[in-house]
């Protein structure tokens, strides 16, 4: 059974596929990409890439109560698997192209956030509860990576990852909530929480952390 995207009122469904397909991609390479830093095999890559790539929305839909959409759909999988492989047969190529990788994550974590608080509304979801779900739409994939890595998760420490997947997701359920369902909101969200993260990886942007308190040496 195909899967069936979120409808924003005036976003043609064939383009949402196309570009949700394109932030799984980006996504798995990403994940793909921690792999072959954690030096795993062939076949370890490949799975990192699918995490990463569909973890997020996974996670959602089981929070909202609903089956998976991305197990009804075989292009998902398929492209998700797809970038683990192009990964591992093409990381020193790819290693090298590490800052516009980073800027297409940013693309595809606004894209997710977005789409992801929509599906929660569609769902008829509280809107603090779809804002939260939108972020976690967005950031849920990385945080596996890095578990499944033995890292701290990023969007814990550094970047500004999870603060624009949530204004993203919040401006998009505020448009809904107020009885506004015209597409430049949705384009707003996106904009602002791609701009926002490309402003944390550019100026190195982090929140504020607890001094740390070291045992004073004998």
């Amino acid at each position: 059974m195909p899967l069936q995207t979120p409808v924003l009122h005036g976003f043609d469904p064939t383009l949402l596929l196309v570009l949700n397909l394109a932030g799984t991609f980006v996504f798995g390479l990403s994940g793909g990409l921690a792999g072959v830093q954690a030096r795993l095999d062939a076949f370890g890559v490949v799975v990192l890439a699918v995490v990463v790539g569909l973890a997020g929305g996974i996670t959602r839909d089981l929070l909202i109560g609903i089956p998976p959409q991305t197990f009804r759909d075989w292009r998902y999988l398929a492209v998700a698997g797809g970038a683990g492989l192009v990964t591992f047969l093409a990381h020193s190529t790819l290693g090298r192209l590490e800052r516009p990788v980073l800027v297409l994550d940013a693309a595809g974590l606004a894209l997710f956030s977005v789409t992801g608080a929509s599906t929660a509304l569609a769902h008829h979801v509280g809107a603090a509860e779809a804002v939260v779900l939108g972020a976690i739409t967005g950031v849920g994939g990385g945080v596996l990576r890095d578990i499944l890595v033995r890292e701290i998760p990023v969007v814990l420490r550094s970047g500004l990852y999870a603060i624009p997947a949530l204004v993203g997701a919040a401006i998009v359920v505020v448009a809904s909530e107020s009885g506004t369902h015209n597409l430049a909101f949705p384009i707003v969200g996106a904009a602002v929480c791609f701009l926002i993260r490309l402003a944390g990886l550019y100026f190195n942007l982090n929140m504020p952390r607890a001094p740390s308190r070291r045992a004073p040496f004998p």
